[in-house]
């Protein structure tokens, strides 16, 4: 089974060059001013929430102010921080300039079971509408982005849901472009679709002009945001994995899609990693698992040489409240070090 992805930056795989090995931490991230958005993903169940919650940290001591927004609908951010997160900006306490946010973005509709009249009293085909993404998610995301972009934070990190979730997320911009093209060469020939769409908006008795201004400035919203999530000064993507094949196989999948989307990435961060100590020298379970986890280690610095792999312990405390994610923050950012006695304990993730 070959995993190879197909990174912009693949000519540096190439025999003939003999490049260095990029610095294995996220400082590339506090580093690069320009970062407007920053995404975290990954498989389920591999420390994406105590990643993303401890980059924002780490980003509050290098940015005038950073907002962080869980679109996960399995919210995670209240349990890291120990504080109730609002469905608005929330200060997480004892960080004067960071602020948090949990969010319902709902983009789910059955577009099977909608029923547009024509003019002459026939119906829209079956095959035209199921190609229509569902006109309740394209004012749901253009709303979101709307309002993230009109708060001012100087970068915004996202929590995002499991891969699959992330995916529809990121590429929903050009999805909608083709959407809201298809609906424009529809409106005068299927004049009834506007009506339907006023109740969706819940604009009962909304005239079909209004209704089409309103998803016009959601158009203009989506292009100014998919121009955004295309630009690598504005936008990343940060991979979370634990080393056994099926998360690296997630990886490897949601890496080409960014890829193909056109959405820059180039920092992994391996979570759950049991590296050996003193303790563990005579524990036959651990070294199995270290010989297991070694060698994924190893098929993800061959295939991601071009990126920075950050390696981080398993810990034998969880990662909560304000020191414990401080904590998280020097590891991937490699500002501090873990004592040794650390290094064989479990990270619990969400």
């Amino acid at each position: 089974f070959d995993l190879r992805h197909n990174s912009s930056m693949a000519v540096a795989m190439d025999d003939e060059f003999d490049l260095e090995p990029l610095d294995p931490s996220l400082k590339n991230i506090l580093d690069q001013k320009s970062l407007k958005w920053i995404f975290v993903g990954g498989k389920g169940g591999v420390g994406k929430t105590t990643t993303s919650c401890s980059l924002a940290v780490a980003l509050s001591k290098a940015r005038t102010n950073v907002l962080l927004v869980s679109t996960d609908p399995a919210h995670n951010l209240s349990d890291a921080f120990k504080q109730k997160i609002q469905k608005t900006p929330t200060q997480i306490t004892g960080i004067s300039n960071l602020f948090a946010m949990e969010i319902d973005a709902k983009f789910e509709l059955d577009i099977s079971q909608m029923d547009l009249a024509t003019p002459d009293d026939g119906k829209i085909p079956s095959d035209m509408l199921s190609s229509l993404p569902g006109i309740d998610e394209a004012m749901s995301f253009a709303e979101l982005m709307k309002q993230v972009q009109e708060m001012n934070y100087e970068v915004i990190v996202f929590d995002t849901a499991p891969t699959g979730h992330t995916l529809r997320l990121l590429t929903f911009p050009k999805l909608l472009q083709s959407t809201f093209g298809k609906i424009n060469s529809l409106k005068q020939r299927f004049s009834g679709i506007f009506t339907q769409l006023a109740g969706f908006l819940q604009q009962s008795g909304a005239s079909p002009e209004q209704i089409f201004d309103k998803l016009e400035k959601a158009k203009k919203t989506i292009d100014i945001v998919s121009e955004q999530f295309k630009n690598p000064d504005a936008t990343t993507f940060v991979c979370v994995a634990i080393p056994e094949f099926l998360s690296l196989f997630e990886t490897e999948r949601l890496v080409q899609a960014l890829t193909k989307h056109e959405i820059d990435t180039h920092n992994i961060v391996v979570n759950q990693i049991h590296f050996l100590d003193e303790e563990c020298k005579d524990c036959k379970k651990c070294q199995a698992r270290w010989k297991m986890q070694k060698k994924y280690l190893d098929q993800i610095a061959e295939l991601y040489d071009d990126f920075h792999v950050v390696h981080c312990p398993l810990l034998n405390q969880e990662v909560r409240g304000k020191d414990g994610l401080e904590m998280f923050s020097k590891i991937l950012t490699k500002e501090g070090q873990l004592d040794n006695d650390d290094d064989d304990a479990k990270e619990t993730t969400s």
